[in-house]
């Protein structure tokens, strides 16, 4: 078996502003984990463990989940929601899959009904109201499925109204511009799991020489392809950022693909709301 390399796992806190939140909400705490890849290679039984059980210290009033819980065999989502049901929450677990939750033959059904089954509630193309009608959850298809289809969603919302919008991959953030998005949860980068320090992720690094280098010397550049079909925004590949009138957080996740992380810890994130 290839080794992993792997970092311990880090508790990133952030204080998001969201206009027009309903005075009764101020101060609620969100727990965000995504990117799990529970296939017994990229996700140690430990790492899985502690994020349980930092989260439920945590007693969040909500967690969110932002795709990704398989690689590829849909079999071990059976076993991983065996040890998801540990996780606590005051109103629950909603979710979102990712582009590994639904390619492989009956994925996407296995993931959904196995989320449901220990009350994951999974949002594909739905709204939810955990927190009432004046601030709503909207769940969307991944952005890589025959199904994403944002607009239909987005245009039941009054933009008078507060929401928060789950969506695995980053680059969505650009579509979601044209509508009101007072804040965003993503995963799907990983962060970039290699990063320069002082520079950011080497995929953003590789991203920008390809684009400012000659075309015959295209071929010479590694890993560009790969890159490149993860994300276009690898600026995004991790934290918050200011995406025209929105804002945009992107989780590192916690599974980990060959060659491991550096300089970018697995991730587990704990929003408060202002």
């Amino acid at each position: 078996m290839v080794s992993i390399r792997l970092e311990p796992l880090k508790v990133e806190r952030i204080t998001v502003a969201i206009a027009d939140l309903p005075p009764d909400l101020m101060g609620t705490k969100l727990i965000q984990l995504s990117d799990l890849h529970y296939d017994g290679l990229r996700l140690s039984e430990e790492l899985l463990t502690q994020a349980i059980a930092v989260s439920n210290r945590e007693n969040p009033d909500l967690i969110l989940l932002t795709g990704d819980y398989i690689t590829h065999q849909p079999d071990p989502i059976d076993e991983l929601v065996m040890r998801l049901q540990d996780l606590k929450s005051r109103l629950g677990i909603y979710a979102v899959l990712g582009n590994h939750d639904y390619g492989y033959h009956d994925a996407k059904v296995r993931v959904i009904n196995a989320l449901n089954s220990i009350g994951i509630k999974v949002l594909w193309n739905e709204i939810a109201t955990p927190f009432g009608s004046d601030f709503p959850i909207v769940g969307l298809a991944d952005f890589w499925s025959s199904e994403f289809n944002p607009a239909a969603v987005m245009t039941q919302l009054s933009p008078h109204i507060p929401r928060l919008v789950l969506s695995h991959n980053p680059d969505t953030a650009e579509i979601l511009q044209q509508w009101r998005v007072d804040l965003q949860l993503s995963g799907h980068t990983h962060g970039g799991q290699v990063i320069i320090p002082g520079l950011g992720a080497a995929a953003l690094i590789i991203q920008q020489i390809h684009r400012y280098t000659p075309k015959i010397l295209h071929p010479w550049i590694p890993f560009v392809n790969e890159c490149s079909r993860v994300v276009k925004h690898w600026q995004w590949a991790q934290g918050w950022h200011q995406v025209h009138h929105n804002q945009l957080y992107v989780n590192r996740g916690l599974g980990t693909y060959f060659p491991g992380r550096f300089f970018c810890p697995p991730e587990i994130t704990v929003i408060t709301l202002n």
